[in-house]
C-alpha cells in the first residue's frame, strides 16, 4: 500500500514550466464560457513559463501544491491591493488542475497560505473572484469567506463582477 504525499512549499525556478501548465489547464476549466475566448486565449498565453520563472526570480510570494510529485495548484498571495478595504492580505491567485479539485486540496492550500499570511502579522485577508465562476464563490463561501466588496472588471467587450471575499479584519 502506498500514500502519496502532499506537499506545500515556496515555488522554486525549476517550477516555472509546472506551474504554466497548471494555469494553462485551470484558467481554460475556471473561465471558459465566462471570459470571452480570444481574451481567456491571451491571459493564458502571456503567463508562460518565462513569465512565472521572472515572478519568481522577484520573490513574488507564489507557492506551490504537489500531490505524489506531480504540481497539482499554485497560489499567489501577498499584501491587499484595495486600499478601500480594511483587510491586510490577499490571495492573488489559487488554482488547481481539475482533476485534483473536490478532494480537500484547495482548502488545504488556502490554509497554508493564510498561515503564513498570519504568520507575518497579516491582519485580515481578502480574495476576489468572478461572480460567474460560480465553483470559486461556492468555495470561498464553504471556507467561511464573506462577500464584502464587488466590483467590475472588463474583458474585452464584456464586463464581468467581482466579488471580495474576505476572512477577519
Amino acid at each position: 500500500m502506498s500514500t502519496d504525499a502532499i506537499e506545500i512549499r515556496l515555488a522554486r525556478p525549476d517550477d516555472a514550466h509546472a506551474i504554466a501548465d497548471v494555469h494553462d489547464v485551470a484558467w481554460r476549466y475556471a473561465y471558459r464560457g465566462v471570459i470571452p475566448g480570444r481574451e481567456l486565449e491571451r491571459l493564458v498565453e502571456r503567463r508562460g513559463a518565462k513569465w512565472w520563472r521572472y515572478a519568481i526570480d522577484r520573490k513574488t510570494r507564489i507557492v506551490v501544491m504537489s500531490f505524489g510529485g506531480v504540481i497539482a495548484g499554485y497560489a499567489t498571495y501577498g499584501r491587499n491591493r484595495a486600499v478601500g478595504l480594511p483587510y491586510q492580505g490577499e490571495i492573488f491567485e489559487l488554482y488547481l488542475r481539475p482533476e485534483y479539485q473536490g478532494i480537500g486540496l484547495g482548502k488545504r492550500l488556502f490554509n497554508a497560505v493564510r498561515r503564513d499570511l498570519n504568520g507575518h502579522d497579516v491582519k485580515g485577508m481578502v480574495v476576489w473572484a468572478l461572480a460567474d465562476n460560480v465553483r470559486a464563490c461556492d468555495f470561498y463561501r464553504r471556507l467561511g469567506g464573506e462577500s464584502v466588496d464587488s466590483m467590475v472588471e472588463r474583458f474585452g467587450e464584456v464586463k464581468l463582477q467581482k466579488i471580495a471575499f474576505a476572512w477577519g479584519a
